[in-house]
């Protein structure tokens, strides 16, 4: 398949904003591209060469880029730092500069050209980029060279999520959402879209039961519900396990013998972050394999209290690893047991994972790798003690897990649930979004040049960001200037292609990075699209302000658009209103 047809698929997907559209063009893409290939474009569909766990950084940056288009064009280093600056976009630069046909530029070939630049190391390394690009963009016509760049930059931008590859994958399968949830299910446990499609478009439907969880592969994380009381809880759920909610890194724990990894539930590897867990693992963990799931907190040795996220955050760096270790000891909370030798036990009860866990894992109250604390109870007075018994540690508050429930990777359900604080008239809980753009500031803020974040929430039923807040306050100067920094690096020149939004901020900036905000409640308003029907306002949160930085999550993993609502109408039931939306919750076409 030629790239040129890639890009112009990609070209459309840029200038298409509705989810049916994109799964489309992806799906007949898809029926287009060599059986073999198709793991490759789903990678490059996100900008990188492999699932996100495994996938090589390109290690380029603006200067090497700019370097070779100079080479490849024989066009002036200054005047291609001149359109640069013109166009603010060097795949935009690329396109204006590249002379070639690219009638011979095969995808596959470019792929590889790609997975050359990211794998050259060592002595020399720099020029080998540098040449590999230059060839590339010389034998690329203008539109591959666009896209090209932005997948090195990692600035790809066309709006397309995991949820719609698997409907476009689904398309070309079968030719509709037929087996779209069989997709999603094995994905969850696999971690690697990629795979999913090439078993899938190679050998048919009856090969994705060959998926099975795998060391070394994460499984997509378990997520809670929101309930507002013990007594909601025990209605709705009955006999239950509660644990203490800590605010922590969640943390998958894959040990293969010798080989110990760790992955955070964005998928990352970061196993060399940790090593006291690391040891911790290959004495504690009494099994030659095993996938764990579990919470790393930072912990003063003194008084032994919990510290917040934004202090446990800092562990979470590629440098300084000793120091920091020292500085900012961890406890490993394990909760959960998803794989055991060769059984996979994420379709088994609670009860019984939970009892395997406590058989393999040997610890005492001073080691780093512990299990949580667990009640099992159905009286609603039980769960109430254990909640505030938690909250007065200096807690998060309380997940409460159904006994017989399963574990629902990559899935929001009612098999757990968390408990944070207690609704009232006002709103208690913090609430996860996603920042997609900024407005300039006025007055003291415009030094900056950023006064408040537009920020929004998932629809998972459409794949959109939709906006429910804007942002004002919460960050020092220094914070306000850094996250300015990070802003403008991801921006955007028009309004992104899973946004949702009717402000228009000053900058636009791709859906990636995730706060958690507290308000004092969510309150009905037009101007925002979370929850919005027709000519029904949506909703937003009234005075945010911005608590941590959530670099462990990302924007898939904001709280999403039926949390908020479920949320305000629980904040109506205890201030005495009836909620003031229709039952079956927003509907929308696609």
């Amino acid at each position: 398949m030629k790239m040129k047809r890639v890009a112009e698929a990609f070209q459309a997907l840029e200038a298409t904003s509705r989810r049916h559209g994109m799964s489309g063009i992806l799906g007949k893409l898809f029926r287009e591209t060599p059986k073999e290939q198709i793991d490759k474009l789903i990678y490059l569909l996100h900008g990188r060469l492999g699932p996100p766990y495994a996938a090589p950084d390109f290690g380029v940056d603006e200067r090497l880029i700019l370097l070779a288009l100079t080479n490849a064009s024989g066009v002036p280093h200054d005047r291609v730092e001149r359109l640069y600056k013109e166009k603010g976009d060097l795949g935009l630069t690329a396109e204006e500069l590249a002379h070639g046909s690219g009638e011979r530029l095969d995808f596959g070939a470019v792929f590889d050209a790609l997975n050359r630049i990211a794998n050259a190391t060592g002595a020399g390394a720099h020029e080998r980029k540098v040449a590999v690009l230059t060839d590339l963009i010389k034998r690329a016509s203008g539109i591959e060279a666009r896209y090209i760049l932005r997948i090195l930059q990692g600035k790809l931008r066309l709006g397309v999520g995991d949820a719609t590859i698997m409907d476009a994958l689904s398309e070309a399968a079968v030719g509709g959402r037929g087996i779209r949830e069989r997709i999603e299910r094995v994905y969850s446990i696999c971690s690697d879209l990629g795979l999913v499609g090439r078993l899938l478009l190679t050998q048919e439907e009856k090969a994705l039961d060959t998926i099975r969880p795998q060391v070394g592969k994460p499984i997509l994380a378990a997520l809670a519900e929101r309930l507002p009381s013990p007594d909601a809880i025990v209605r709705k759920m009955g006999m239950v396990a509660a644990e203490p909610k800590y605010d922590g890194l969640r943390l998958q724990l894959h040990k293969d013998d010798a080989q110990i990894r760790f992955f955070t539930r964005r998928l990352e590897d970061v196993t060399g972050m940790f090593p006291e867990l690391a040891k911790a693992t290959e004495h504690q963990i009494t099994t030659e394999r095993a996938i764990i799931d579990g919470e790393a907190v930072v912990y003063n040795p003194e008084t032994g209290e919990f510290l917040p996220f934004q202090v446990t955050v800092r562990r979470k760096r590629k440098y300084g690893i000793e120091v920091m270790g020292a500085r900012y000891p961890l406890r490993y909370f394990a909760f959960d047991l998803l794989y055991f030798d060769d059984e996979d036990l994420t379709q088994k009860p609670l009860s019984l994972r939970r009892q395997r866990l406590e058989e393999i894992l040997r610890w005492t109250a001073g080691d780093p790798i512990q299990i949580t604390e667990q009640v099992v109870t159905d009286k609603t007075e039980e769960l109430e003690r254990f909640f505030e018994e938690n909250v007065t540690r200096g807690l998060e508050g309380i997940v409460v897990k159904r006994l017989g429930g399963v574990y629902q990777a990559g899935q929001r359900n009612f098999n757990w649930v968390k408990l944070k604080r207690g609704y009232h008239a006002e709103l208690r809980d913090t609430v996860d979004v996603v920042i997609v753009g900024y407005l300039t500031g006025k007055g003291k803020r415009a030094r900056f040049g950023i006064g408040s974040l537009v920020g929004a929430i998932y629809d998972p039923e459409h794949d959109r960001f939709r906006t429910v807040t804007k942002i004002g306050s919460g960050l020092t100067e220094v914070e306000w200037a850094e996250m300015r920094r990070l802003l403008d690096e991801n921006r955007s020149s028009g309004v992104p292609g899973r946004v949702d939004s009717s402000i228009v901020p000053d900058v636009w900036t791709e859906p990636r990075y995730v706060v958690e905000v507290r308000a004092d409640e969510i309150t009905r308003s037009p101007r925002h699209t979370c929850g919005k029907v027709g000519k029904e306002p949506g909703y937003a949160l009234r005075f945010p302000r911005v608590i941590s930085f959530r670099w462990d999550k990302g924007p898939e993993d904001a709280t999403t658009e039926q949390e908020i609502i479920e949320m305000y109408e629980a904040q109506q039931l205890v201030a005495g209103e009836a909620p003031q939306r229709k039952p079956g919750g927003p509907k929308r076409a696609a």
